[in-house]
């Protein structure tokens, strides 16, 4: 099975989708199974997983509701309140749904005090390994290096790294990304997406060229059993189409054989995320 590991839908709402700025305005509208299922029919990608964008219990159960209606959504990563003192015992009092698979923050750009170095929020993802769900990692570039230490902490988790760490394509960063990718990868429990990069690059005028390198490198440390395919959608899409997208990740995974492409398109995904 061929699945897109990361994409989101939503109706768009100015307030709750404020982070969509003038130079992205063309996603600042509804994105809802019904545009998505084509493109993957298209692409052969036989379902995706769900991931939370906006920090609310109403989003979650949203894309719950349409996992529901939508076979093709394998799997919801959802927003949980993970930096209440109260927020395990909060999450064990909901109802649990079959295809809740995870969680995610909006950890990015923020100061590392809120998330990565919070003892409450770091104790409340341990306890997700007991409950059997898993926890999305996305931050910045810059935050790798708090990272580090933020998954020592966290030796029965299974994490995964969205966006390959969100290097700085566009301004030709790579060597510090490099090397707190290859500590962080380290952790046995974590996964990487391969996923967000066009949207790091310049948006008008990115190449496959310059996203290989970055590719080539999570390859070298993470292993291919441990890298997934994600589009993105539709947030690539200020950047480049879905078709473009998984062009990228398909050109790029010709180097590997038949077997190990199954993993990165699909296998590695399922196998994370237990579905």
């Amino acid at each position: 099975m061929r699945i897109d590991a990361h994409q989101h839908f939503w109706k768009y709402n100015p307030t709750s989708h404020s982070w969509i700025n003038d130079e992205m305005s063309a996603i600042r509208k509804d994105f809802l199974p019904e545009d998505l299922l084509p493109i993957l029919k298209k692409n052969s990608i036989d379902g995706s997983i769900a991931v939370q964008a906006d920090e609310t219990d109403e989003e979650t159960a949203f894309l719950l509701s349409l996992s529901d209606q939508y076979d093709f959504i394998k799997g919801v990563v959802g927003w949980t309140d993970l930096l209440s003192p109260s927020g395990i015992e909060e999450l064990e009092k909901k109802i649990r749904h079959k295809k809740l698979i995870g969680f995610r923050c909006i950890m990015q750009g923020q100061a590392d005090e809120k998330y990565l170095k919070n003892n409450i929020f770091i104790r409340n993802i341990s306890a997700l390994a007991k409950l059997d769900f898993s926890y999305d990692v996305l931050i910045y570039h810059h935050q790798l290096s708090s990272m580090i230490s933020f998954v020592e902490q966290l030796p029965d988790n299974r994490l995964i790294l969205d966006h390959i760490g969100k290097p700085a394509i566009k301004e030709k960063k790579y060597k510090e990304w490099k090397e707190n990718i290859r500590v962080v990868a380290q952790h046995p429990g974590i996964y990487c997406k391969l996923s967000g990069m066009i949207t790091e690059a310049d948006y008008t005028a990115w190449s496959y060229e310059e996203i290989v390198p970055y590719l080539d490198t999570v390859a070298e440390y993470f292993g291919v059993d441990r890298l997934c395919f994600g589009s993105d959608w539709p947030v690539c899409l200020v950047a480049g189409s879905y078709d473009r997208m998984i062009e990228v990740i398909t050109r790029w995974s010709k180097q590997f054989n038949k077997a190990d492409q199954e993993k990165i398109f699909g296998e590695n995904t399922s196998r994370f995320y237990k579905l």
